[in-house]
């Protein structure tokens, strides 16, 4: 069996904390292999071992038959190594061409020679079906395009090694069908793919053998065709996973979220919430459907006080809260899940302990007279930390060391700790493992369950069916329709979300024996 790279018995350790413990994977040449894991299981640990970002304390690297020390970067392209990380390495305000020539420019006579690299970064662009317009400005590019900018860095290096760090994580579904056509046109090309990822139907969609990890150590390697995403998802948390959520009927009762013609501008002063309408009420779980920028963003910056609203009303327990400032809404109610839970859930080089008191770190029994007490702070975090299974090694801990899963736990740990009568959980499992999901939902309905309102705004349909009670359908800034998951195809809510209003007809066939669900 002919291997392009080896990875045996790498051990990585952080102190003393065993990250990667004797982990063995091997890729054949011209294969995607999948290396699936938890958040937190090391995968992205063991792959920057392998990219030279981390130097591992034991085991052995052999790149095409031979012992290899992949001390940094730069050792890692000389070998034919790319990586294509979940967060993407770019400069915002540079061009196409300048983000892949970084750190490699080609002169002419000491002068960066720009053209001749569009003319390159043009033609592997072309080769590889990647559509890249080499003189674009990264940030008005979509993110699925900058994801295509960072594969072509690795390209332009040479790469005939490629890792893909969770690619899918940013991606709407359309980007997810058109990376996967890519990633199969690199094969084809002779290219060597390792795919890090916890998303089981990509795993069987495109890899061809799965190495699985759990809590740093090797579980083993599987081919995919001889597996299935149920005996993945065991290996992956080593017990059985459940997909489909268990709920009871929801039993709503009074309104406590009424939001009544409201209009929000965006940065430019474009209106992207058109005379929004929408109610949510105690014991039930409104799911808001819709394509990435139809005005999901700005209806939560307004209702949660980050955006200013340009006219309508906002009303918490029948209390109207538009234009307050953001303290004074969470005072009025409301717990809020954030959609990036770096930029506005967390202060990343803060520890989790003080995470996790953001909310509250001015009330008793945290401050007292203006003055916290630390140990008060702790106490909590550690109540939460054990509530929430959030894997850390204490509340001292800094929130960039947890792992996206984790992260997300403790957001939702603090959230639901302050009891609001309306929680708002904005893509709440973007980029997380199904045992991870399976934990958010369950808290989710258990809200509900307690006589709390959930307004759950997310891109994953099955998400949305099978947790919403009644589902929002959005399309450029307007509620066109709302359904229920139980009357409702997936069909259905995609003609919906794309702005096509049902007629009869089309709701009709629903009732005639089509089925309820697409899988």
């Amino acid at each position: 069996m002919e291997y392009v790279v080896e990875m045996l018995n790498i051990r990585k350790e952080f102190g003393n904390f065993v990250a990667n413990d004797n982990i063995t994977l091997q890729l054949q040449k011209g294969e995607i292999h999948a290396l699936l894991g938890e958040n937190g299981a090391g995968k992205s640990t063991l792959m920057n071992v392998l990219f030279g970002l981390y130097q591992p304390e034991g085991g052995e690297i052999r790149v095409r038959g031979k012992k290899v020390d992949i001390t940094n970067p730069n050792v890692a392209n000389d070998l034919g190594i790319g990586m294509v990380h979940q967060h993407f390495m770019l400069v915002e305000n540079f061009s196409v061409t300048e983000n892949i020539i970084l750190g490699s420019e080609p002169t002419k006579l000491g002068v960066t020679n720009k053209k001749d690299a569009a003319d390159k970064v043009q033609a592997l662009s072309e080769q590889y079906g990647l559509n890249v317009d080499p003189y674009a400005i990264i940030e008005d590019i979509s993110v699925g395009m900058q994801q295509r900018v960072e594969i072509l860095k690795t390209l332009y290096r040479g790469a005939e090694i490629l890792i893909f760090d969770e690619p899918t994580a940013s991606l709407t579904p359309q980007e997810i069908i058109e990376l996967v056509q890519i990633m199969k046109r690199l094969i084809a090309e002779g290219k060597s793919i390792i795919l890090i990822t916890h998303k089981l139907k990509e795993i069987m969609d495109v890899s061809d053998r799965v190495t699985v990890i759990r809590k740093g150590q090797g579980i083993g390697t599987v081919v995919t065709a001889e597996t299935n995403p149920n005996e993945l998802a065991s290996l992956m948390v080593g017990r059985q996973v459940e997909f489909k959520t268990e709920k009871v009927p929801a039993s709503p009762k009074d309104e406590v979220l009424d939001i009544r013609d409201l209009v929000v501008l965006d940065y430019r002063g474009v209106a992207k919430v058109k005379n929004l309408n929408l109610n949510v009420r105690k014991g039930e779980i409104v799911g808001i459907a819709g394509i990435d920028g139809n005005g999901q963003s700005e209806l939560i910056e307004a209702i949660t006080g980050l955006r200013k609203v340009k006219s309508g009303t906002i009303f918490i327990n029948e209390k109207d809260v538009t234009g307050l400032k953001p303290r004074k809404v969470t005072e009025a109610g409301v717990g809020h899940i954030p959609q990036d839970r770096h930029k506005h859930g967390l202060v990343l080089d803060f520890p989790i302990g003080h995470n996790i008191a953001l909310q509250t770190y001015y009330t008793k029994p945290i401050s007292k007279n203006g003055v916290i007490d630390y140990d008060k702070i702790n106490e909590k975090a550690k109540q939460i930390i054990a509530d929430f299974d959030v894997r850390t090694q204490g509340p001292h801990e800094l929130a960039r060391s947890l792992s996206g899963g984790n992260q997300q736990k403790a957001i939702i740990g603090r959230e639901v700790d302050r009891d609001p009568d309306l929680l708002i959980a904005a893509l709440p499992t973007r980029g997380l493992d199904v045992g991870a999901i399976e934990f958010i939902h369950s808290r989710l309905i258990e809200q509900r369950d307690n006589g709390k309102a959930v307004l759950l705004i997310s891109f994953e349909l099955d998400e949305v069916m099978n947790v919403s009670d009644r589902i929002a359908v959005i399309h450029d800034g307007e509620i066109v329709d709302i359904v229920t998951p139980e009357t409702t195809t997936e069909q259905q809510l995609g003609l919906l979300m794309a702005g096509h209003k049902l007629d009869d007809n089309e709701k009709g066939k629903l009732k005639e024996g089509e089925d309820q669900h697409v899988e």
